[in-house]
């Protein structure tokens, strides 16, 4: 991750400097995480940035803010215009995204509603989340101590700052046990997600994921794969997997805007397939970097670029 302290941030209709870029310490999301946000990616194709699925990432974020009562005060297209006006003023191509709405300086106690939206959107150079290393030969993980949400607490389907509390003692424990990266399970004790990547097991050459109702995010590089490897014709099933399923499988990987795909090599200190990056994974994972990187055409219309 690389800041650029000399850039600027899109802070409620205007582009200004980083460092400018504050909030009061009594806004109402310091205190009780009443935020919801997005992570999204440009990638660069012919010296020009493409932004991976922008229109999607504006509309979920516009689905957390409707399940937590949130009315973001601008409309779909305005932050769509702002995502790309923000990466041009930063002279970026290939960059990170985050646009992140919270309720502002306004009360003090739980009740939000006197509390004003705001909203704001940085980029900034990020590389693979998980590594350049764990790409190509995967990552070490460990099944979380940790669960997901129960249904009817927090919602998954929310992409919400409070939400990470969660995932934040997951990661906090996998980095202090020696793994890159977590599993947690969903209440039922059948998995779930990464700390913020969904996860995909491959078994007998059939592709299987946790369904929605594990609490887990609805992810849009997770919908994205499952298009691949249906189009790949690899039957893909969304069901409960258990726990011990996860030790003998051929291959698993995560996916995310972070992640994008990353190969996992063991869980709990027990190999997974040859202990690498499986072939399936591969194929699936190089099927997405052709398009995002421009080396094969995007026949899904993912890409929306950023110089129109």
């Amino acid at each position: 991750m690389t800041w650029d302290e000399n850039g600027k941030i899109w802070m409620n209709g205007e582009l200004v400097d980083w460092k400018d870029a504050n909030i009061h310490v009594l806004s109402h999301v310091v205190h009780y995480g009443s935020s919801v946000f997005e992570g999204i990616r440009s990638y660069e194709i012919d010296g020009k940035g493409h932004v991976f699925r922008l229109e999607e990432h504006i509309q979920r974020l516009f689905d957390s803010g409707k399940i937590y009562r949130i009315d973001i005060p601008y409309s779909k297209k305005e932050l769509i215009k702002a995502t790309k006006d923000t990466i041009k003023e930063n002279n970026l191509t290939e960059c990170y995204i985050r646009p992140i709405v919270y309720r502002g300086y306004g009360v003090a106690g739980v009740d939000p509603t006197g509390s004003p939206i705001d909203v704001a959107i940085a980029v900034w150079k990020w590389g693979k989340y998980l590594g350049e290393e764990g790409i190509s030969k995967g990552v070490d993980i460990g099944v979380s101590t940790w669960r997901r949400m129960a249904p009817n607490t927090l919602p998954s389907l929310a992409k919400a700052g409070a939400n990470y509390m969660n995932a934040q003692l997951a990661k906090l424990e996998a980095v202090e046990n020696g793994y890159n990266e977590c599993i947690m399970l969903d209440t039922q004790g059948f998995i779930g997600e990464g700390s913020g990547e969904n996860l995909f097991m491959i078994k007998d050459e059939t592709i299987y994921t946790p369904p929605l109702s594990s609490s887990i995010l609805k992810g849009l590089t997770r919908d994205a794969i499952i298009k691949i490897a249906k189009n790949l014709n690899y039957e893909v099933v969304e069901d409960k997997i258990p726990r011990e399923s996860i030790y003998i499988a051929d291959e698993l990987f995560f996916t995310g805007t972070a992640a994008e795909v990353t190969p996992i090599r063991s869980v709990d200190k027990i190999q997974v397939g040859s202990g690498t990056r499986g072939p399936i994974t591969e194929k699936i994972q190089n099927e997405f970097f052709k398009i995002v990187e421009g080396k094969s055409k995007d026949k899904y219309g993912w890409l929306s670029p950023v110089e129109e």
